[in-house]
């Protein structure tokens, strides 16, 4: 996996996240390495950070499903937590296209910590008409 160039705004705090493409199906993996500044009091990652990272990856898998030059918003995105991410662990999530419409982009993803699955999650992305002057975002996996 390489470092994702994502070191603006509120991932620049909050990353670095890395990722590559599946060479299977060409979706995104991605991971991060739980720090201090992402737990809660019970040394755990907090669930906020492990939604921001379910965002981040449904977001890029909508987005590359959609031809990768889109930037996609979010709709909905719901998660369900099985497990713990403890501090140190590293987390890792595949997105999967359920389903890509004109308009929207059904996805969803089981990320795991240190390979135990710790959250489900499922999205539903705007997909614009136009494409954004961001660039293509595979050019981000490498």
């Amino acid at each position: 996996m390489k470092k994702l160039a994502l070191e603006v705004g509120f991932m620049a705090v909050n990353g670095p996240l890395w990722g590559r493409l599946d060479p299977d199906d060409g979706m995104p993996v991605m991971g991060f390495r739980v720090e201090e500044r992402h737990i809660n009091p019970g040394q755990i990652c907090h669930g906020g950070m492990m939604m921001t990272f379910a965002d981040m990856l449904l977001g890029f898998t909508a987005g590359i499903a959609a031809g990768g030059r889109k930037f996609i918003p979010t709709i909905q995105l719901t998660g369900d937590f099985a497990a713990p991410a403890p501090l140190g662990a590293w987390v890792e999530g595949k997105g999967r296209l359920v389903r890509l419409t004109r308009n929207m982009g059904f996805v969803d993803s089981l990320i795991t910590a240190d390979g135990v699955p710790c959250l489900r999650a499922n999205g539903i992305m705007k997909i614009p008409s136009q494409d954004t002057p961001h660039g293509d975002i595979r050019r981000l996996f490498g």
